[in-house]
């Protein structure tokens, strides 16, 4: 049961992964311009041009176009970008942990102050608690990320000057080593270095866990609303254990799990939202990169990006329900 079970979700990935080539395929055909023209560049001859189309594979039909397209995507080539001349690979991922240290970040803090909010809420069901919960969920669902983070920049770098409004870093980085600056500067045993990181995080991670805390405490509140009617908790109660001790022991236990599967999706979704966060606190993430590239017409980092997002987006998902599955076994027999 197991094994058809992992056997299923590895297939259905497989066929999301064929779909998504094919949708940037023809994306990629359907931009406005030629790639032959924006890749040879401006002021290039017709015979250049013509050249470069033929370099390209751009002469051929296209569904030999799109079979030497998803060949170059399983031997992970994206291509060059137009305006650095390097691989689009290379690129993006130099500006992944940029991105990774700004979404766990965001991630982490969403889960560390989502969850006793929504404990919070549960056992105060109909009071106040649960007033704000919902208040925080409806706030995070409806707001826009790029007005948020404009928001905290006027109060807390503007009026307040507490926090640094744009980048990553000021002065001499620490050696990188694993491309996480606050990482980095513990391993070099720069404190200054460290503080200076975690200054320029604070903004655009606040920003995340704003947005997300609010999902978080929501979904463990109504899980544990629900789980706390069930026999199994009466019985708890019965046998003399704390309220405390049947939530922490019993209750909490059983709504964690499906969390599981919404962390993965918040996750997916943030790396496409990051571009918009990135771009208003001008962090040298992925995300930016991207943006810029768009502005600048340069279609291969796009699509390479929108293809590795997608494949992401898709592992992620495909890795929380092997762990749902893991933690319920209800769910693999299902």
């Amino acid at each position: 049961m197991a094994f058809q079970f992992f056997f299923r979700r590895l297939l259905f990935m497989v066929v999301v992964l064929v779909c998504v080539s094919i949708v940037t395929f023809a994306v990629s055909n359907l931009v406005p311009g030629d790639p032959a023209r924006l890749a040879a560049g401006p002021q290039a001859s017709a015979e250049t041009v013509e050249r470069m189309r033929r370099d390209l594979g751009l002469d051929q039909p296209a569904w030999r176009q799109y079979l030497d397209y998803a060949g170059r995507l399983v031997r992970l080539d994206f291509g060059v970008s137009n305006v650095s001349g390097r691989p689009v690979l290379t690129e993006i991922l130099s500006r992944v942990p940029a991105s990774v240290e700004l979404l766990g970040g965001g991630l982490f803090l969403a889960l560390l102050a989502g969850i006793p909010l929504g404990v919070w809420a549960a056992i105060n069901k109909g009071g106040p608690p649960d007033v704000v919960t919902r208040v925080a969920s409806v706030f995070g669902a409806a707001t826009p990320a790029f007005w948020l983070g404009l928001v905290l920049i006027v109060i807390f770098y503007r009026q307040l000057y507490w926090f640094p409004s744009s980048g990553r870093f000021l002065g001499a980085a620490p050696a990188n080593v694993t491309g996480l600056m606050t990482v980095d500067s513990l391993l070099a045993g720069d404190m200054a270095a460290f503080r200076t990181a975690v200054a320029y995080l604070v903004l655009p991670v606040a920003t995340i866990a704003l947005l997300e805390m609010g999902l978080f405490a929501r979904l463990m509140r109504n899980q544990l609303v629900g789980g706390l009617s069930q026999d199994y908790i009466r019985v708890a109660r019965a046998s003399g254990l704390s309220e405390w001790q049947v939530i922490r022991r019993h209750a909490l236990r059983n709504a964690i799990s499906p969390l599981v599967t919404v962390v993965a999706s918040s996750l997916a979704v943030m790396l496409y939202g990051s571009a918009s966060i990135e771009t208003v606190f001008g962090w040298p993430g992925a995300g930016k990169y991207v943006v810029d590239s768009i502005f600048a017409l340069d279609f291969p980092v796009v699509m390479g990006f929108a293809v590795l997002a997608s494949v992401a987006y898709v592992v992620v998902n495909a890795v929380a329900d092997v762990v749902y599955g893991l933690l319920d076994p209800r769910v693999r027999i299902q």
